[in-house]
């Protein structure tokens, strides 16, 4: 960052007063401008013994699969935002059921949070950033092409979860990049 949003003149980055961590700070109307991680929302939408996925049709990792998910938009729930990216990305209408992975991913800024939500029909389509849905089983699930590791570490609780009859909202911290970004240990 050079300019100050709010009055355009120069900032520098520098500790403000009262705070531990290095900030931009405009050096002529003393607006501190924070820069915070991203939350990157989505649903984990089922129907019977099937997953909806999306085969990306956008950077990064085009043509890959994923569950649809983007990041929130200023003045949504987080809830909110889970239901607006599955409706663009795969036109599908869900029952949002309980947040169920919470995933922080520091070395890139961002938070990823999946709800577990329900079809209401089968009534979907590729959105604009989608080129082509398909409801999987577990042994149908693509592990190579799915697109992020929050996505196949979510997929893979959910499979568990399932196998156990109980569902439980998990958390993780990826702290180190992975050595092949789809494949989980």
């Amino acid at each position: 960052m050079n300019f100050c949003s709010a009055c355009g003149a120069p900032v520098s980055l520098r500790v403000p007063p009262g705070d531990t961590l290095p900030r931009h700070v405009c050096d002529a109307c003393g607006v501190i401008h924070y820069r915070n991680p991203r939350l990157v929302v989505g649903a984990l939408p089922e129907w019977e013994d099937r997953v909806l996925l999306c085969r990306r049709a956008i950077e990064p990792r085009y043509g890959k699969w994923t569950l649809p998910a983007g990041f929130m938009e200023n003045g949504e729930t987080v809830a909110g935002a889970a239901l607006r990216e599955t409706l663009e990305e795969a036109c599908a209408r869900i029952e949002l059921g309980e947040m169920y992975t919470l995933i922080s991913v520091p070395h890139i800024h961002q938070v990823h949070v999946v709800y577990r939500s329900r079809l209401l029909d089968l009534d979907f389509a590729p959105g604009v950033e989608t080129l082509e849905l398909r409801l999987f089983r577990e042994d149908e699930i693509p592990w190579d092409e799915i697109a992020f590791r929050t996505i196949a570490i979510t997929l893979k609780h959910y499979f568990e979860d399932r196998r156990s009859g109980r569902y439980t909202f998990h958390t993780e911290d990826l702290t180190a990049l992975p050595r092949h970004p789809t494949r989980i240990a």
